[in-house]
Protein backbone atom coordinates (compact mmCIF):
# COMPACT_ATOMS: atom_id res chain seq x y z
CA UNK A 1 0.00 0.00 0.00
CA UNK A 2 1.35 3.40 -1.02
CA UNK A 3 0.78 5.82 1.84
CA UNK A 4 -1.22 8.95 0.98
CA UNK A 5 -2.05 11.54 3.62
CA UNK A 6 -3.83 14.85 3.37
CA UNK A 7 -4.18 18.13 5.22
CA UNK A 8 -7.70 19.49 4.81
CA UNK A 9 -8.17 22.96 6.35
CA UNK A 10 -11.22 25.18 6.02
CA UNK A 11 -10.25 28.64 4.71
CA UNK A 12 -12.18 30.62 7.27
CA UNK A 13 -9.34 32.27 9.19
CA UNK A 14 -5.64 32.06 9.99
CA UNK A 15 -3.64 28.83 9.97
CA UNK A 16 -3.90 27.81 13.63
CA UNK A 17 -0.91 26.23 15.31
CA UNK A 18 -2.88 23.03 15.96
CA UNK A 19 -3.69 22.71 12.27
CA UNK A 20 -0.08 23.44 11.40
CA UNK A 21 1.02 20.55 13.61
CA UNK A 22 -1.52 18.26 11.93
CA UNK A 23 -0.09 19.29 8.55
CA UNK A 24 3.43 18.60 9.80
CA UNK A 25 2.52 15.14 11.10
CA UNK A 26 0.78 14.27 7.82
CA UNK A 27 3.82 15.47 5.86
CA UNK A 28 6.35 13.59 7.99
CA UNK A 29 4.31 10.38 8.05
CA UNK A 30 4.00 10.40 4.27
CA UNK A 31 7.70 11.11 3.81
CA UNK A 32 8.72 8.48 6.36
CA UNK A 33 6.79 5.83 4.44
CA UNK A 34 7.80 7.04 0.99
CA UNK A 35 4.29 8.22 0.23
CA UNK A 36 2.54 11.41 -0.85
CA UNK A 37 1.30 14.41 1.14
CA UNK A 38 -1.78 16.12 -0.32
CA UNK A 39 -3.72 19.30 0.39
CA UNK A 40 -7.48 19.75 0.18
CA UNK A 41 -9.10 23.13 0.75
CA UNK A 42 -12.50 22.51 2.34
CA UNK A 43 -14.16 25.67 1.09
CA UNK A 44 -17.80 24.62 0.95
CA UNK A 45 -18.81 27.12 3.66
CA UNK A 46 -19.62 29.87 1.20
CA UNK A 47 -20.30 32.53 3.82
CA UNK A 48 -17.06 32.10 5.79
CA UNK A 49 -14.54 30.87 3.21
CA UNK A 50 -12.35 33.57 1.66
CA UNK A 51 -9.59 33.64 -0.93
CA UNK A 52 -7.45 35.58 1.54
CA UNK A 53 -7.68 32.69 4.00
CA UNK A 54 -6.72 30.26 1.22
CA UNK A 55 -3.68 32.39 0.42
CA UNK A 56 -2.72 32.51 4.11
CA UNK A 57 -2.87 28.70 4.32
CA UNK A 58 -0.81 28.20 1.16
CA UNK A 59 1.75 30.79 2.24
CA UNK A 60 1.99 29.33 5.75
CA UNK A 61 2.54 25.79 4.48
CA UNK A 62 5.17 26.99 2.00
CA UNK A 63 6.96 28.91 4.77
CA UNK A 64 7.00 25.78 6.92
CA UNK A 65 8.31 23.70 4.01
CA UNK A 66 5.15 21.57 3.88
CA UNK A 67 4.17 21.97 0.25
CA UNK A 68 1.95 19.19 -1.15
CA UNK A 69 3.07 16.66 -3.72
CA UNK A 70 0.06 17.31 -5.96
CA UNK A 71 -1.97 20.43 -6.81
CA UNK A 72 -4.46 21.38 -4.08
CA UNK A 73 -7.97 19.97 -4.36
CA UNK A 74 -10.77 22.49 -3.80
CA UNK A 75 -13.79 20.83 -2.27
CA UNK A 76 -16.19 23.39 -3.71
CA UNK A 77 -15.27 22.25 -7.23
CA UNK A 78 -16.41 18.69 -6.49
CA UNK A 79 -20.05 19.23 -5.56
CA UNK A 80 -21.29 17.39 -8.64
CA UNK A 81 -19.32 14.34 -7.52
CA UNK A 82 -20.69 14.60 -3.99
CA UNK A 83 -24.23 14.71 -5.37
CA UNK A 84 -23.48 11.73 -7.65
CA UNK A 85 -22.46 9.56 -4.70
CA UNK A 86 -25.52 10.67 -2.74
CA UNK A 87 -27.70 9.53 -5.65
CA UNK A 88 -25.86 6.20 -5.75
CA UNK A 89 -26.68 5.66 -2.09
CA UNK A 90 -30.27 6.66 -2.76
CA UNK A 91 -30.65 4.26 -5.68
CA UNK A 92 -29.09 1.42 -3.67
CA UNK A 93 -31.56 1.94 -0.84
CA UNK A 94 -28.82 3.10 1.55
CA UNK A 95 -30.25 6.62 1.67
CA UNK A 96 -33.66 8.24 1.41
CA UNK A 97 -35.36 11.54 0.76
CA UNK A 98 -36.42 13.44 3.86
CA UNK A 99 -39.18 16.03 3.44
CA UNK A 100 -39.18 17.26 7.02
CA UNK A 101 -39.95 20.93 7.38
CA UNK A 102 -37.92 23.30 9.51
CA UNK A 103 -40.81 23.43 11.97
CA UNK A 104 -40.90 19.63 12.31
CA UNK A 105 -37.16 19.51 12.96
CA UNK A 106 -37.51 22.29 15.54
CA UNK A 107 -40.19 20.29 17.34
CA UNK A 108 -37.88 17.24 17.44
CA UNK A 109 -35.15 19.35 19.04
CA UNK A 110 -37.50 20.87 21.58
CA UNK A 111 -38.93 17.48 22.53
CA UNK A 112 -35.43 16.05 23.00
CA UNK A 113 -34.51 19.00 25.17
CA UNK A 114 -37.64 18.59 27.26
CA UNK A 115 -36.84 14.90 27.76
CA UNK A 116 -33.22 15.65 28.68
CA UNK A 117 -31.64 13.82 25.76
CA UNK A 118 -29.44 14.81 22.86
CA UNK A 119 -31.32 16.10 19.79
CA UNK A 120 -31.62 13.55 17.01
CA UNK A 121 -33.67 12.97 13.92
CA UNK A 122 -36.52 10.55 14.63
CA UNK A 123 -36.47 8.84 11.23
CA UNK A 124 -39.97 9.97 10.28
CA UNK A 125 -39.23 9.68 6.52
CA UNK A 126 -37.01 6.61 6.77
CA UNK A 127 -39.73 4.20 5.64
CA UNK A 128 -42.21 6.56 4.02
CA UNK A 129 -42.79 6.82 0.28
CA UNK A 130 -41.79 10.11 -1.35
CA UNK A 131 -45.27 10.22 -2.91
CA UNK A 132 -46.59 11.16 0.52
CA UNK A 133 -44.80 14.50 0.34
CA UNK A 134 -46.52 17.59 -1.07
CA UNK A 135 -45.78 18.11 -4.78
CA UNK A 136 -42.57 20.06 -5.30
CA UNK A 137 -41.64 19.97 -1.62
CA UNK A 138 -37.90 20.43 -0.97
CA UNK A 139 -36.04 17.49 0.47
CA UNK A 140 -32.70 16.48 1.88
CA UNK A 141 -31.00 13.13 1.42
CA UNK A 142 -30.19 11.17 4.57
CA UNK A 143 -28.28 7.91 4.92
CA UNK A 144 -30.13 4.88 6.18
CA UNK A 145 -27.81 4.31 9.14
CA UNK A 146 -27.70 0.89 10.85
CA UNK A 147 -29.87 0.81 13.96
CA UNK A 148 -28.26 -2.19 15.64
CA UNK A 149 -24.71 -3.18 16.49
CA UNK A 150 -21.71 -0.89 16.86
CA UNK A 151 -19.42 1.20 14.73
CA UNK A 152 -15.81 0.53 15.71
CA UNK A 153 -12.73 2.55 14.83
CA UNK A 154 -9.27 1.17 15.59
CA UNK A 155 -7.53 4.52 15.89
CA UNK A 156 -3.75 4.55 15.46
CA UNK A 157 -3.35 7.04 18.32
CA UNK A 158 -6.41 6.70 20.53
CA UNK A 159 -6.75 2.93 20.27
CA UNK A 160 -10.06 1.17 19.75
CA UNK A 161 -13.10 3.42 20.09
CA UNK A 162 -16.69 2.35 19.52
CA UNK A 163 -20.22 3.68 19.58
CA UNK A 164 -23.59 1.95 19.60
CA UNK A 165 -25.30 2.60 16.28
CA UNK A 166 -28.52 3.43 18.08
CA UNK A 167 -26.75 6.61 19.22
CA UNK A 168 -26.27 7.78 15.62
CA UNK A 169 -29.26 9.06 13.69
CA UNK A 170 -29.78 9.19 9.93
CA UNK A 171 -27.59 12.14 9.07
CA UNK A 172 -28.08 14.41 6.09
CA UNK A 173 -25.55 13.95 3.30
CA UNK A 174 -27.12 16.30 0.74
CA UNK A 175 -28.97 19.48 1.66
CA UNK A 176 -32.11 20.71 -0.03
CA UNK A 177 -30.06 23.16 -2.11
CA UNK A 178 -27.95 20.30 -3.46
CA UNK A 179 -24.82 21.05 -1.44
CA UNK A 180 -23.12 18.25 0.49
CA UNK A 181 -22.67 18.17 4.23
CA UNK A 182 -19.18 18.10 5.69
CA UNK A 183 -19.31 14.42 6.67
CA UNK A 184 -20.33 13.31 3.19
CA UNK A 185 -17.94 15.52 1.23
CA UNK A 186 -14.97 14.44 3.34
CA UNK A 187 -15.60 10.75 2.72
CA UNK A 188 -16.11 11.15 -1.03
CA UNK A 189 -13.01 13.31 -1.38
CA UNK A 190 -10.78 11.08 0.75
CA UNK A 191 -11.91 8.06 -1.27
CA UNK A 192 -11.35 9.71 -4.64
CA UNK A 193 -7.95 11.05 -3.53
CA UNK A 194 -6.99 7.50 -2.45
CA UNK A 195 -6.16 8.69 1.06
CA UNK A 196 -4.83 5.81 3.16
CA UNK A 197 -4.37 7.60 6.49
CA UNK A 198 -6.54 10.36 7.94
CA UNK A 199 -4.40 12.17 10.53
CA UNK A 200 -6.21 15.05 12.25
CA UNK A 201 -7.15 16.57 15.60
CA UNK A 202 -9.08 14.47 18.09
CA UNK A 203 -11.94 16.97 17.96
CA UNK A 204 -12.81 15.00 14.80
CA UNK A 205 -12.83 11.63 16.55
CA UNK A 206 -16.62 11.38 16.73
CA UNK A 207 -16.82 12.29 13.04
CA UNK A 208 -15.00 9.06 12.24
CA UNK A 209 -18.10 7.09 13.30
CA UNK A 210 -20.38 8.93 10.88
CA UNK A 211 -17.83 8.76 8.11
CA UNK A 212 -17.25 5.05 8.70
CA UNK A 213 -20.93 4.41 8.06
CA UNK A 214 -20.74 6.10 4.66
CA UNK A 215 -17.66 4.06 3.73
CA UNK A 216 -19.50 0.88 4.70
CA UNK A 217 -22.68 1.78 2.79
CA UNK A 218 -20.66 2.58 -0.34
CA UNK A 219 -18.58 -0.58 0.01
CA UNK A 220 -15.39 1.47 0.03
CA UNK A 221 -12.23 0.62 1.94
CA UNK A 222 -11.98 2.86 4.96
CA UNK A 223 -8.70 4.71 5.54
CA UNK A 224 -6.87 4.30 8.81
CA UNK A 225 -7.63 7.02 11.34
CA UNK A 226 -5.18 8.74 13.67
CA UNK A 227 -6.63 11.44 15.91
CA UNK A 228 -4.09 13.77 17.49
CA UNK A 229 -4.60 15.31 20.93
CA UNK A 230 -5.16 19.05 20.93
CA UNK A 231 -2.72 21.77 21.95
CA UNK A 232 -3.69 23.60 25.13
CA UNK A 233 -2.36 26.77 26.67
CA UNK A 234 0.44 26.74 29.27
CA UNK A 235 -2.18 26.64 32.03
CA UNK A 236 -3.95 23.62 30.56
CA UNK A 237 -6.89 25.65 29.27
CA UNK A 238 -7.92 26.21 25.69
CA UNK A 239 -5.17 27.98 23.77
CA UNK A 240 -6.27 31.59 23.34
CA UNK A 241 -4.96 35.09 22.65
CA UNK A 242 -4.31 35.64 26.33
CA UNK A 243 -1.62 32.94 26.18
CA UNK A 244 0.18 34.36 23.15
CA UNK A 245 0.45 33.64 19.45
CA UNK A 246 -1.94 31.04 18.04
CA UNK A 247 -1.37 31.14 14.29
CA UNK A 248 1.54 30.54 11.96
CA UNK A 249 1.31 34.16 10.78
CA UNK A 250 1.72 35.43 14.34
CA UNK A 251 4.72 33.23 15.08
CA UNK A 252 6.30 34.32 11.81
CA UNK A 253 5.71 38.00 12.59
CA UNK A 254 7.19 37.53 16.05
CA UNK A 255 10.44 36.37 14.51
CA UNK A 256 10.40 32.60 14.78
CA UNK A 257 12.17 30.52 12.15
CA UNK A 258 10.17 27.80 10.37
CA UNK A 259 12.79 25.21 11.35
CA UNK A 260 12.29 26.04 15.01
CA UNK A 261 8.49 26.05 14.82
CA UNK A 262 8.47 22.72 12.96
CA UNK A 263 10.94 21.24 15.43
CA UNK A 264 8.93 22.43 18.43
CA UNK A 265 5.57 21.27 17.05
CA UNK A 266 7.01 17.85 16.31
CA UNK A 267 8.18 17.43 19.90
CA UNK A 268 4.85 18.74 21.20
CA UNK A 269 3.02 15.47 21.63
CA UNK A 270 5.50 13.14 19.93
CA UNK A 271 8.38 11.47 21.71
CA UNK A 272 11.51 9.71 20.51
CA UNK A 273 14.52 9.66 22.78
CA UNK A 274 16.05 12.71 24.40
CA UNK A 275 17.10 14.68 21.33
CA UNK A 276 15.27 18.01 21.19
CA UNK A 277 16.86 19.51 18.08
CA UNK A 278 16.08 17.52 14.95
CA UNK A 279 16.74 18.42 11.33
CA UNK A 280 14.07 17.82 8.70
CA UNK A 281 15.89 14.70 7.48
CA UNK A 282 16.06 13.36 11.04
CA UNK A 283 12.38 14.13 11.57
CA UNK A 284 11.43 12.17 8.46
CA UNK A 285 13.64 9.26 9.43
CA UNK A 286 12.34 9.00 13.00
CA UNK A 287 8.68 10.02 12.83
CA UNK A 288 5.89 7.51 13.08
CA UNK A 289 2.51 7.53 14.76
CA UNK A 290 3.47 5.10 17.51
CA UNK A 291 5.33 7.95 19.21
CA UNK A 292 2.28 10.22 19.43
CA UNK A 293 0.75 10.48 22.90
CA UNK A 294 -2.95 10.49 23.73
CA UNK A 295 -2.95 13.41 26.15
CA UNK A 296 -3.28 17.07 25.21
CA UNK A 297 -0.02 19.01 25.04
CA UNK A 298 0.66 22.35 26.70
CA UNK A 299 2.12 25.15 24.63
CA UNK A 300 5.41 26.31 26.16
CA UNK A 301 6.38 29.65 24.63
CA UNK A 302 9.58 29.87 26.67
CA UNK A 303 10.79 26.53 25.32
CA UNK A 304 9.89 27.50 21.77
CA UNK A 305 11.83 30.75 22.10
CA UNK A 306 14.86 28.92 23.46
CA UNK A 307 14.69 26.43 20.60
CA UNK A 308 14.41 29.28 18.13
CA UNK A 309 17.63 30.73 19.51
CA UNK A 310 19.34 27.38 18.95
CA UNK A 311 18.20 27.30 15.32
CA UNK A 312 19.19 30.92 14.76
CA UNK A 313 22.75 30.25 15.84
CA UNK A 314 23.15 27.64 13.10
CA UNK A 315 21.18 29.55 10.45
CA UNK A 316 22.91 30.84 7.34
CA UNK A 317 24.25 34.37 7.87
CA UNK A 318 23.21 35.59 4.41
CA UNK A 319 19.66 34.43 5.05
CA UNK A 320 19.51 36.10 8.46
CA UNK A 321 20.87 39.31 6.96
CA UNK A 322 18.06 39.35 4.40
CA UNK A 323 15.50 38.75 7.15
CA UNK A 324 16.92 41.59 9.24
CA UNK A 325 17.02 44.01 6.31
CA UNK A 326 13.37 43.27 5.51
CA UNK A 327 12.32 43.83 9.11
CA UNK A 328 14.30 47.04 9.51
CA UNK A 329 12.78 48.44 6.34
CA UNK A 330 9.26 47.38 7.27
CA UNK A 331 9.18 48.16 10.99
CA UNK A 332 11.91 50.75 11.59
CA UNK A 333 11.45 52.75 8.40
CA UNK A 334 15.20 52.77 7.81
CA UNK A 335 16.60 53.57 4.38
CA UNK A 336 18.89 50.62 3.80
CA UNK A 337 21.74 50.68 1.32
CA UNK A 338 24.52 48.28 0.39
CA UNK A 339 26.73 49.72 3.11
CA UNK A 340 24.21 48.90 5.84
CA UNK A 341 23.70 45.42 4.40
CA UNK A 342 27.45 44.79 4.34
CA UNK A 343 27.83 45.94 7.95
CA UNK A 344 25.01 43.69 9.15
CA UNK A 345 26.35 40.71 7.23
CA UNK A 346 29.85 41.20 8.63
CA UNK A 347 28.64 41.37 12.22
CA UNK A 348 25.96 38.67 11.88
CA UNK A 349 28.04 35.87 13.48
CA UNK A 350 28.18 37.89 16.68
CA UNK A 351 24.66 39.32 16.49
CA UNK A 352 22.93 35.96 16.14
CA UNK A 353 24.67 34.53 19.21
CA UNK A 354 22.69 36.89 21.43
CA UNK A 355 19.25 36.95 19.79
CA UNK A 356 16.45 34.43 20.28
CA UNK A 357 14.08 35.78 17.63
CA UNK A 358 14.38 37.70 14.39
CA UNK A 359 12.69 40.62 16.13
CA UNK A 360 15.50 40.72 18.69
CA UNK A 361 18.08 40.23 15.96
CA UNK A 362 16.76 43.14 13.92
CA UNK A 363 16.63 45.37 16.99
CA UNK A 364 20.22 44.53 17.87
CA UNK A 365 21.37 45.25 14.30
CA UNK A 366 19.48 48.51 13.81
CA UNK A 367 22.42 50.67 14.93
CA UNK A 368 24.40 49.45 11.92
CA UNK A 369 21.86 51.01 9.58
CA UNK A 370 21.33 54.29 11.42
CA UNK A 371 23.16 57.54 10.92
CA UNK A 372 24.27 60.03 13.54
CA UNK A 373 22.97 61.16 15.90
CA UNK A 374 22.02 57.76 17.27
CA UNK A 375 19.17 57.20 19.71
CA UNK A 376 20.70 56.29 23.07
CA UNK A 377 19.36 53.97 25.73
CA UNK A 378 19.38 55.46 29.26
CA UNK A 379 22.19 53.17 30.43
CA UNK A 380 24.28 54.13 27.41
CA UNK A 381 23.70 57.82 28.09
CA UNK A 382 24.87 57.34 31.66
CA UNK A 383 28.20 55.96 30.43
CA UNK A 384 28.94 58.99 28.27
CA UNK A 385 30.06 61.38 30.98
CA UNK A 386 32.26 64.39 30.29
CA UNK A 387 35.30 62.32 31.30
CA UNK A 388 34.24 59.50 28.98
CA UNK A 389 33.78 61.91 26.09
CA UNK A 390 37.25 63.31 26.66
CA UNK A 391 38.63 59.78 26.73
CA UNK A 392 36.85 58.98 23.47
CA UNK A 393 38.44 62.00 21.75
CA UNK A 394 41.85 60.68 22.71
CA UNK A 395 40.87 57.14 21.67
CA UNK A 396 39.86 58.37 18.23
CA UNK A 397 43.44 59.51 17.62
CA UNK A 398 44.60 55.99 18.54
CA UNK A 399 42.16 54.32 16.15
CA UNK A 400 42.42 56.71 13.20
CA UNK A 401 45.75 55.51 11.71
CA UNK A 402 45.10 51.77 12.09
CA UNK A 403 45.83 49.81 8.94
CA UNK A 404 44.06 47.60 8.25
CA UNK A 405 41.02 48.63 10.28
CA UNK A 406 40.19 45.09 11.39
CA UNK A 407 39.07 43.51 14.64
CA UNK A 408 42.57 42.25 15.66
CA UNK A 409 44.11 45.68 15.09
CA UNK A 410 41.26 47.44 16.89
CA UNK A 411 41.50 45.09 19.87
CA UNK A 412 45.25 45.64 20.15
CA UNK A 413 44.78 49.42 19.95
CA UNK A 414 42.15 49.40 22.71
CA UNK A 415 44.42 47.39 24.97
CA UNK A 416 47.39 49.69 24.33
CA UNK A 417 45.28 52.74 24.99
CA UNK A 418 43.81 51.33 28.22
CA UNK A 419 47.23 50.35 29.53
CA UNK A 420 48.74 53.72 28.69
CA UNK A 421 45.87 55.60 30.34
CA UNK A 422 45.86 53.36 33.41
CA UNK A 423 42.33 52.12 32.69
CA UNK A 424 40.72 48.71 32.67
CA UNK A 425 39.72 47.50 29.23
CA UNK A 426 36.03 47.71 30.14
CA UNK A 427 36.42 51.39 31.07
CA UNK A 428 37.40 52.01 27.48
CA UNK A 429 35.25 49.46 25.69
CA UNK A 430 31.90 50.28 27.33
CA UNK A 431 31.85 54.03 26.58
CA UNK A 432 33.04 53.20 23.07
CA UNK A 433 30.23 50.67 22.69
CA UNK A 434 27.71 53.25 23.87
CA UNK A 435 29.04 55.80 21.38
CA UNK A 436 29.00 53.37 18.45
CA UNK A 437 25.73 51.53 19.12
CA UNK A 438 23.61 53.68 21.45
CA UNK A 439 23.37 50.73 23.84
CA UNK A 440 25.42 48.79 26.36
CA UNK A 441 25.12 45.47 24.56
CA UNK A 442 26.62 44.36 21.25
CA UNK A 443 28.99 41.79 19.83
CA UNK A 444 32.67 42.34 20.62
CA UNK A 445 33.51 46.02 20.34
CA UNK A 446 36.44 45.26 18.05
CA UNK A 447 34.19 43.37 15.62
CA UNK A 448 31.52 46.07 15.95
CA UNK A 449 33.95 48.84 15.02
CA UNK A 450 35.27 46.76 12.12
CA UNK A 451 31.73 46.29 10.79
CA UNK A 452 31.07 50.03 10.96
CA UNK A 453 34.37 50.80 9.27
CA UNK A 454 36.95 53.45 10.04
CA UNK A 455 35.02 56.50 8.79
CA UNK A 456 31.74 55.65 10.50
CA UNK A 457 33.47 54.64 13.74
CA UNK A 458 35.35 57.95 13.93
CA UNK A 459 32.22 59.88 12.92
CA UNK A 460 30.20 58.33 15.72
CA UNK A 461 32.93 58.92 18.28
CA UNK A 462 33.19 62.51 17.09
CA UNK A 463 29.45 63.07 17.27
CA UNK A 464 29.47 62.03 20.92
CA UNK A 465 32.82 63.47 21.96
CA UNK A 466 32.27 66.85 20.36
CA UNK A 467 28.50 67.19 20.20
CA UNK A 468 27.35 65.28 23.24
CA UNK A 469 24.49 62.81 23.51
CA UNK A 470 21.44 64.21 21.79
CA UNK A 471 19.56 61.08 20.79
CA UNK A 472 16.64 59.75 22.78
CA UNK A 473 16.45 56.13 23.87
Amino acid sequence: MSVRTRFAPSPTGLLHIGNARAALFNFLFARHHGGAFLLRIEDTDRERSTQHAVDVILDGLAWMGLEPDEPPVYQSSRQARHAEVARELLEAGHAYRCYCTADELRQMREQAQAEGRAPRYNGMWRDRDPSEAPPGAPYTIRIRAPQTGETVVDDLVQGEVRVANVELDDMIILRADGTPTYQHAVVVDDHDMAITHVIRGDDHLTNSFRQSQIYALMGWERPLFAHLPLIHGPDGGKLSKRHGAQSVVEFREQGYLPEALNNYLLRLGWGHGDAEVLSRDEQIRLFDLDGVGRSASRMDYVKLTHLNGVWMRVADDDRLTREVLERLAAHEGLALDDTAAARIRLLMPGLKERAKTLVELAASAAFLARGVPLPFEPKAKALLTDAARTMLRDLARELSPLEPFGAPEIDAALRRFAEREGLKLGQVAQPLRAALTGSTSSPGIDATAEALGRDETLARIGAVALGGVTGNG
